[in-house]
């Protein structure tokens, strides 16, 4: 249980490491990847959670995203008494990612002006706030990563070859560039509210609030969309 737990905390903040520092890359002044635009974005959070995958899937199962272990607990396929662990090991390392992204970019914080910005490296914000629509992009985009995820995890050539975390990343970089429009896609409640906690903590100059009325869709979205995949993922392929 300790490996799992340290792999999740490892894998989560992997993601970070690179998904908030290719935002902070882009966002932040002074960097060689200002304006680097959705492109750049989206292909960096991809790159995380494809190494991720491979730098801990033999360990836990790589799940780093508490939607993720919750739909399979509740399709049956992860036991229950396993969620708090790997849950509290998921938000713990996407705070640790933040922290660090926080500390490489350490001098840019104080050349950028807009709060707006610097809350963007580290958690998602609506293009237009509107939290039923919010709720249900995220939901949306959730839904898609875990039956789609489910279905690469059980398809044998994607396995036996190597090439299951290559697809993850693909899924993720899809869903960045389709879904990513209105909402950030969080699509994952640790990788927003670890980083956003994350922020209402660090000596940021100049940071602004960090918007707490918003982070409960990000949260929420994610979980119900997630257990629908799931469900939907337990009728076409378990029966």
């Amino acid at each position: 249980m300790e490996a799992k737990f340290i792999a999740e905390m490892i894998g989560t903040m992997i993601i970070l490491l690179f998904g908030s520092g290719v935002v902070a890359n882009v966002l932040l002044k002074k960097t060689n990847g200002n304006n680097g635009g959705t492109f750049m974005i989206t292909l960096g959070w991809a790159v995380g959670v494809l190494l991720a995958i491979y730098a801990t899937g033999p360990i836990s199962g790589a799940h780093l995203n508490p939607a993720v272990t919750i739909a399979l607990a509740v399709i049956g396929q992860f036991p229950w008494s396993e969620v708090p662990l790997y849950i509290a090991a998921q938000f713990i390392g996407a705070f640790l990612g933040a922290v660090i992204v926080y500390f490489a970019y350490l001098k840019q914080w104080e050349v950028t002006d807009d709060p707006g910005l610097k809350l963007g490296v580290f958690s998602t914000a609506p293009q237009i706030r509107s939290y039923g629509a919010n709720l249900l992009t995220e939901i949306i985009g959730t839904f898609v990563l875990v039956f789609v995820g489910l279905a690469i995890g059980i398809s044998k050539s994607a396995t036996t070859t190597g090439l299951n975390p290559l697809l993850w990343g693909f899924l993720i970089w899809g869903l960045g560039v389709s879904f990513g429009g209105p909402t950030g896609y969080a699509i994952n409640p640790a990788r927003d509210l670890g980083p956003r906690i994350a922020h209402f903590i660090l000596p940021i100059p100049g940071k602004g609030k960090s918007d707490w009325a918003y982070s409960w869709v990000p949260v929420v979205g994610p979980i119900i969309g997630g257990i629908l995949g799931a469900f939907l993922y337990k009728i076409v392929y378990l029966g």
